[in-house]
């Protein structure tokens, strides 16, 4: 089995920017050591919910100090960048980390962060098979072209060119909209599943996508899909859920406060107390998230939870440790727990 660690690079208010990144460059840099194959890191814009407008940047902050550690990127959101930019960036990290680079793409859910951009989300679907498509027509084909909707290409070379080849692997998100999970089945790509939906719906929707892609002509593993679930480990199992809980709810109430600009702005400079004192709904409760979506516990109690999707044919498993507002300590710890005492019991890959 392949142990992936993944962040949406959270901004809780008792952090400054430099001080969330340094933890978790630090953290993945101790996850290389404590044997785990990829860090993956999510894209957001204009919010406290992800301090990674541009995850390459981060990652190749992270690429310096680590060797082996395979670095992906979960997801990034293609029609919010500029298809030449966008693969002249991937090909150079790719280099500079020594072709240790994941690709992970996805059309994002904010409607906020489109609005700070200017995109019509109407468009937001063409947009994103377009530029994937010329993104990997540029990472593979010299003297490229593409006469497009949106973006018209006249015979790039792509300079540097990336390190693997033909070039990163590449994943593709898929949720709910039917749209982005037929073009993902018919891509040749494996999904890539996130921990927005309950494990047995996240099941569901791998089981799915194989039998959809394998009509397409596109066999493969249900173990290629990377499945990514919060994970916190602790001595007991009352410690681990009193620890998850507030970082969870701010997570959970951050999610929801940020759908709520649909007509432009973000919630940054505003207070979430004022949020929860006025909402008029509830998100999804702790307590759900739990049972449902969260691997939190004993190392005992989140090795059973492992081995049942292992039972179901996942092997490539993401463990979403520093969410919310959790404390960088209880991050390091929890991880280590779940290096030493989980991971043993499973025959993991190594990076590199």
């Amino acid at each position: 089995m392949k142990f992936m660690l993944n962040t949406h690079v959270p901004w809780p208010e008792s952090k400054e920017p430099a001080q969330v990144y340094d933890e978790i460059a630090e953290e993945i840099q101790y996850g290389e050591q404590l044997g785990f194959y990829s860090a993956w890191l999510a894209e957001h814009h204009f919010s406290r919910y992800g301090l990674a407008p541009s995850q390459l940047m981060l990652a190749t902050k992270i690429a310096a100090i680590t060797k082996t550690i395979r670095l992906g990127t979960a997801v990034m959101v293609p029609p919010l960048h500029h298809p030449i930019q966008l693969a002249e960036e991937i090909a150079m990290f790719d280099q500079l980390s020594g072709g240790r680079l994941d690709i992970g793409f996805g059309r994002g859910s904010a409607p906020y962060e489109y609005n700070g951009y200017n995109i019509d989300r109407d468009e937001s679907q063409a947009r994103f098979q377009e530029v994937i498509t010329i993104v990997e027509g540029l990472l593979t084909t010299p003297d490229y072209s593409y006469d497009g909707r949106f973006y018209k290409v006249h015979h790039v070379n792509l300079v540097p060119p990336p390190v693997q080849k033909p070039c990163p692997p590449i994943h593709i998100a898929a949720t709910r909209t039917p749209a982005t999970f037929d073009y993902v089945t018919s891509s040749g790509h494996p999904i890539i599943v996130g921990v927005v939906l309950d494990t047995v719906d996240a099941l569901d929707l791998c089981r799915r996508f194989l039998s959809k892609a394998s009509a397409a002509g596109h066999s493969m593993p249900i173990s290629r899909i990377p499945f990514f679930r919060y994970v916190y480990v602790a001595e007991s199992e009352e410690e681990a859920l009193r620890d998850a809980r507030r970082s969870v709810e701010w997570t959970l109430d951050m999610i929801q406060w940020r759908g709520s600009f649909t007509a432009g702005g973000s919630e940054v400079y505003q207070h979430l107390e004022d949020f929860r004192r006025s909402r008029t709904t509830l998100p999804p409760t702790f307590e759900h998230i739990a049972e449902r979506r969260g691997f939190f516990g004993t190392p005992d109690q989140v090795a059973a939870k492992i081995q049942q999707v292992q039972g179901e044919g996942i092997e490539y498993f993401g463990a979403t440790f520093a969410f919310g507002d959790l404390e960088h300590e209880k991050v390091m710890r929890s991880m280590e727990l779940f290096a030493k005492e989980v991971m043993p019991r499973f025959e993991a890959v190594p990076a590199g």
